[in-house]
């Protein structure tokens, strides 16, 4: 993180890295004034060889809405031991990258890549709390020195949310409101989205409830209020989508809302899930007036969660904001086995609330660490002195959820093991909040690392922590780190292939790796990131 407490240093960094102004301030995760989003056009790193390329044709990228947020700096642990953020549990970014390097043929817009979006796209099989414990989070720490740059470490935060097996979860009232505009006419957008949702709605079990809405030039309602029984009548309304027409957003929210306001039962989870490629251009409500309107109905115990389709056009700004201010999560469907792994595979961490407003601080021991810096969480920034203010918002866990957040540090004695380097504390309220029988009073719990989770070299310690740090490595070349700057691709292929397990998805990321240093045009083993 920056030194995150004061909102002005942040602003000067940006400055540095010439950034258009300093992190936002909604629901707490950002700094006063968010930097103006920034439309991407490729730059000649970003243009594909003519070998690379191949017969793709790529969707216009001139219209895309990115913000910078820019890189954490390293930290002096005597002037600031604390690092505090939100939780993040996103992945949009990393399934983003992915459509553009192997369907479009080129890099990722820089302000895309957020890391620990890329870090939380995997599963490290980080082991869950004890089920029968009050607290639903478990902290797994490991570090080594670093591949990337002598004389430093890299250690490795997990945490881990206790899972809620369907026959346990508590029922869910879900709000299918989809965006069927002209822009999602493609292939990759609104016939992707009916499938996720029928997907989606295969998983769901007795006592759970769907409704229909859509939004273009005009708002409507395909279904009301209906319960899983009829799941036949569900599908059929899901399949009965078109597109065609305008993007009128707010007034969709809100019929949304409405429909969401029937099922509002004590005890239940109620949840708007947005499919769209972000581009509302027709609307009487502002930007911030949506975003007033999903905090509002969060307060009320109606949750969003946002879920993105489609390039070119594509309004990441929009799309992540909405599922902050809604207390949800956001993702990025790119294909077909990225909607299985969302909507099938991990559904319960989307249908089952395990904790509210989670933050993590990290102490760290200015005996033992000289100075850090956080990978990645760049906008998931809370003032140190915020920990503790329970009026500050902060990000909801699901089922089995896991976040890993990633620091590099200098430490003071890199040959002695003086002791824990860190300790870690994970603050949050209870999944159902006062108005649905819970509490709003959060609860603390600290986890100090062992000084014995340091491995002695990269090579030792465990592949899943290797596997981490190939994975932050690549996605600080792609945002072109100043911290990456003699990184080299081949490294970091390197890296992940020796700790692929044999996971398909970890096999995928080498593979990106490959295709990105194609069409960064450079030859093996040459930095882009300078």
């Amino acid at each position: 993180m920056p030194t995150r407490r004061d909102p002005s240093r942040s602003c000067l960094l940006a400055l540095a890295f010439a950034l258009a102004g300093c992190g936002g301030g909604y629901g707490g995760y950002r700094t006063a004034q968010a930097p103006p989003a920034r439309a991407y056009a490729p730059s000649a790193l970003s243009a594909p060889s003519a070998s690379a390329a191949g017969t793709a044709s790529p969707e216009p990228s001139t219209k895309e809405e990115h913000v910078d947020y820019g890189v954490n700096p390293f930290v002096d642990a005597k002037a600031d031991r604390l690092s505090t953020f939100s939780i993040d549990v996103d992945t949009a970014s990393y399934s983003f990258a992915r459509r553009k390097l192997l369907q479009e043929n080129v890099l990722p817009p820089v302000a895309s890549v957020r890391a620990e979006e890329f870090l939380n796209a995997f599963d490290y099989g980080y082991a869950p709390p004890d089920p029968g414990g009050e607290i639903p989070f478990d902290v797994h720490f490991a570090a080594a020195p670093s591949p990337f740059a002598e004389g430093r470490h890299v250690v490795r935060i997990g945490v881990q949310a206790k899972r809620v097996s369907m026959q346990e979860r508590r029922p869910v009232h879900l709000v299918y409101l989809v965006d069927v505009s002209g822009s999602m006419s493609s292939p990759k957008r609104l016939p992707l989205a009916k499938r996720s949702l029928a997907l989606l709605t295969e998983t769901l079990k007795p006592g759970d409830t769907v409704a229909l809405c859509t939004y273009a030039g005009s708002t409507r309602v395909v279904l009301e209020p209906t319960g899983i029984e009829n799941k036949a009548r569900i599908l059929a309304g899901i399949a009965s989508l078109d597109a065609g027409g305008g993007t009128a957003m707010s007034s969709g929210v809100q019929m949304a809302y409405d429909l969401a306001a029937k099922t509002l039962v004590k005890g239940h989870l109620n949840r708007v899930i947005v499919l769209s490629d972000g581009d509302a251009n027709i609307g009487d409500s502002s930007h911030e007036e949506i975003l007033k309107t999903v905090e509002r109905y969060k307060d009320k115990g109606i949750t969003l969660s946002t879920v993105g389709f489609g390039s070119g056009n594509y309004k990441d700004v929009m799309m992540e904001q909405l599922a902050d201010k809604g207390d949800g999560n956001y993702t990025y469907i790119d294909g077909e086995d990225e909607a299985r792994k969302v909507f099938t595979e991990q559904v319960d961490g989307l249908l089952q609330v395990v904790a509210r407003d989670v933050k993590i601080q990290v102490e760290l021991d200015p005996n033992v660490v000289k100075r850090y810096r956080l990978i990645g969480y760049e906008n998931r920034d809370i003032a140190d002195k915020d920990f503790r203010d329970d009026k500050v918002d902060a990000g909801e866990v699901g089922s089995g959820h896991s976040v890993t957040a990633l620091y590099d540090v200098e430490l003071v004695s890199p040959r002695e093991r003086a002791g824990s380097p860190l300790v870690v504390r994970v603050r949050h309220k209870p999944a159902k909040n006062a108005l649905h029988g819970g509490s709003d009073e959060a609860i603390e719990s600290a986890f100090a690392m062992p000084a014995g989770a340091i491995a002695s070299s990269f090579e030792e310690a465990p592949e899943s922590y290797r596997f981490a740090v190939a994975v932050a490595g690549f996605a600080e070349v792609l945002r072109k780190s100043p911290h990456a700057a003699s990184v080299q691709l081949e490294d970091v292929e390197r890296l992940a292939a020796a700790a692929t397990g044999g996971r398909r998805e970890r096999v995928e990321l080498v593979g990106l790796v490959q295709k990105a240093t194609a069409l960064a045009g450079k030859k093996r083993g040459a930095p882009i990131a300078r």
